[in-house]
């Protein structure tokens, strides 16, 4: 992936900040996050405060990729979050937050991109998780973002043009902040490091791949779970461990 013009939203942490570091040298990156302190800006990197939760903050976002880069080849959707809870109350707006920042605002990002190019060529590139199959439990909300991701992608792909590629990573747990923001006090497994994922991802995005799984143990799973039902019992297990966590009130948030 060289000489490409780029958006990357989440790109002051985690995944996001790998792929800035991996390819900031050989392509022109603007760069999305709420805090930009950590983002070295350069003749080849600009970096963007903003909220991506709020559809003018990414209509103003795209006018000043545009500045920029000058046109747009790749977006990376990598901007999102998770709860770890346990929800015994309705919420209307805890509800709402999440599905804007993780749903809403990278549907919203690939319509705008669509419309911009119009019948032009682009690749747009959706951090999912392998919680898009395979949902964990303390883990309902966020699982949901990703089931939605998920589904949307898979229909909307006959709406785009020869040439427009919507491409979807489905990482596990990645070893960085998420988990803290979360509050979640363990990490489940299997577990990858933020600049494997990465790699992996540009690897797979230049070789045309729009299904993109960057833990092998995890694909192995999706095949071997249609012969055997591994994934009820992993759920099984991570649903007797998220019961203890809530009898010893072990860092859950609770709405």
């Amino acid at each position: 992936m060289r000489g490409k013009r780029i958006i990357i939203t989440g790109a002051s942490s985690g995944i996001g900040y790998e792929l800035l570091k991996q390819l900031r040298n050989d392509n022109k990156i603007f760069a999305v996050s709420r805090n930009i302190e950590k983002i070295e800006e350069s003749e080849n990197v600009k970096a963007f405060s903003c909220d991506v939760s709020v559809a003018e903050n990414v209509d103003r976002l795209f006018e000043e990729a545009l500045v920029f880069l000058g046109r747009i080849d790749v977006f990376f959707a990598n901007a999102g979050f998770a709860y770890y809870e346990k929800i015994e109350n309705p919420d209307w707006k805890h509800n709402l937050k999440i599905f804007e920042t993780n749903v809403l605002s990278v549907l919203y990002s690939l319509q705008k991109l669509k419309e911009i190019k119009r019948g032009s060529e682009f690749t747009f590139i959706i951090t999912a998780s392998a919680m898009s199959y395979l949902a964990v439990p303390g883990y309902a909300l966020y699982a949901s973002t990703k089931f939605a991701l998920k589904g949307f992608a898979d229909a909307y792909r006959h709406e785009l043009e020869k040439g427009q590629n919507l491409c979807l990573v489905y990482p596990v747990a990645t070893l960085t902040e998420f988990f803290n923001t979360a509050h979640a006090n363990e990490i489940p497994w299997p577990r990858q490091t933020a600049d494997v994922v990465a790699k992996k991802i540009i690897k797979a995005v230049s070789r045309g791949k729009i299904n993109i799984y960057p833990c092998f143990i995890f694909s192995i799973g999706l095949i071997l779970n249609k012969i055997f039902p591994i994934f009820k019992l992993y759920h099984f297990i991570e649903g007797k461990k998220y019961k203890r966590k809530i009898e010893n009130n072990l860092n859950l948030s609770t709405i």
